[in-house]
């Protein structure tokens, strides 16, 4: 299984790492003609309006976005999960817009609110979340199960073949969210 690992900014290295501890081929995406081949993709953290830009400039949106409507699984973490959404709060465009999700870009601050902490997160159990700059979920829509809350604010999300989660997985060992996206392959 070949996973396609968006690397135009941001914290891809970490996914890689992790999911090839785990057996799986990963593949960076850094032009239209990577995406080829893939089974499944990755959406990490960094900049949402920086990759969004990128993706459009290197005309990888569109590819992108009809490979997640036609089943590919997603694994989106931080500003992955506001490039799946389906809105974003302030009224920013949204850039893929596959899961019917508003999201809040920053909603815990600047960098120095980053932080954290231990919550429970479906079909995982207690999980150690890592948020930095994180948005979380202001609304989940049809479709969209919510998987974890932290202080009443939705962190994690799945909407069929797409897991969207406001917190850094790939930071520390903990492998278990990888696990379950390999699953859903």
């Amino acid at each position: 299984m070949r996973i396609g690992v968006l690397a135009l900014q941001g914290a891809f290295l970490e996914h890689e790492q992790m999911l090839g501890q785990l057996g799986a081929d990963c593949v960076e995406l850094r032009q239209r003609s990577d995406l080829r081949g893939i089974d499944a993709l990755v959406l990490p953290g960094g900049e949402s309006t920086v990759q969004g830009k990128l993706l459009r400039e290197l005309d990888m949106l569109h590819p992108l976005r009809a490979s997640i409507q036609d089943g590919m699984p997603v694994l989106a973490t931080c500003a992955g999960l506001i490039l799946l959404a389906q809105e974003i709060s302030g009224g920013e465009a949204p850039h893929l817009g596959t899961l019917p999700v508003r999201v809040r870009r920053n909603a815990y601050g600047r960098q120095l609110g980053s932080f954290e902490t231990v919550a429970p997160l479906k079909g995982i159990g207690d999980f150690r979340m890592t948020f930095i700059r994180a948005p979380y979920v202001e609304a989940a829509g049809p479709g969209a199960e919510v998987l974890a809350e932290v202080d009443g604010r939705i962190v994690a999300v799945r909407a069929g073949h797409q897991l969207a989660l406001a917190f850094h997985p790939e930071m520390g060992t903990d492998d278990r969210v990888h696990r379950a996206f390999l699953d859903m392959i």
